[in-house]
């Protein structure tokens, strides 16, 4: 599960929390954990898509089928940061991601219609995708604070809480600073937990306990909506002003 992996397939669970249920559930749960690798990171993703928003659109609607491209920093990168391409799907409640790693200014290369960066299957596999949907272009920004963990006798398992998520439609670009509007009430966690198998007995019980049920949840689903009701009332507001002129 460390970072500089480039192939994941797993099964995550997501929960909406506040900051008083995380700090119940670490009061259960914490003694079973250990900090990750990289325990915080500030997380920045510039989300692809294409104009007429095909890829969030089908995400959204689908049941069975979801996939997202992104570009993801940790931290503000500048043009020889390394930054990671990734292709993630989701099937039969199955993740699967692939990414590949790459400066940065070869990916914005890349993304502005230049050769492959790097001759691998993953990359192959990225620019399949990436053709697929005529060469996608930046769409959304979206950053977040996260701290890691793991479960002390199975590393398989891993504990995510992402805190302070924020948007945004313009400034697409990663050396922009991590910047945006927030995407969540004050206070509002989510909480992943990524397995290869079952969820032990002990974390369902402690979720449980502490009242914090699964839901379905897209940081990139979520902007995208607010995005769009925004455009609707800056129309409505036009077509008001027209009416009433």
């Amino acid at each position: 599960m460390k970072r500089s992996a480039n192939i994941f397939q797993r099964v995550e669970k997501k929960y909406l929390l506040t900051k008083e249920q995380q700090a119940a559930l670490m009061e259960r749960i914490g003694s079973y954990l250990a900090p990750d690798p990289f325990p915080h990171a500030t997380i920045c993703s510039l989300y692809l898509d294409t104009p007429d928003h095909r890829i969030i659109r089908h995400s959204r609607e689908a049941v069975d089928y979801k996939e997202k491209l992104r570009l993801r920093s940790y931290g503000t990168p500048n043009d020889d940061s390394t930054v990671f391409l990734e292709l993630k799907k989701k099937f039969g409640g199955v993740v699967y991601k692939r990414r590949e790693a790459m400066p940065l200014h070869e990916a914005l290369t890349y993304l502005s219609g230049g050769p492959a960066p790097r001759d691998t299957q993953i990359m192959h596999e990225l620019d399949y995708a990436m053709q697929f949907y005529n060469q996608p272009a930046p769409a959304m920004f979206i950053a977040y604070e996260r701290d890691a963990w793991f479960v002390r006798d199975d590393e398989q398992i891993r504990i995510t809480f992402d805190s302070n998520a924020r948007y945004r439609a313009t400034g697409l670009d990663l050396r922009a600073g991590s910047g945006g509007t927030a995407l969540l009430p004050e206070g509002t966690v989510i909480l992943e937990v990524k397995t290869i198998g079952a969820m032990p007995l002990w974390l369902a019980d402690a979720l449980c306990d502490c009242h914090i049920l699964p839901g379905s949840f897209s940081k990139y689903g979520a902007a995208y909506e607010r995005t769009q009701r925004h455009a609707i009332t800056m129309t409505q507001g036009e077509y008001d002003h027209v009416s009433n002129f």
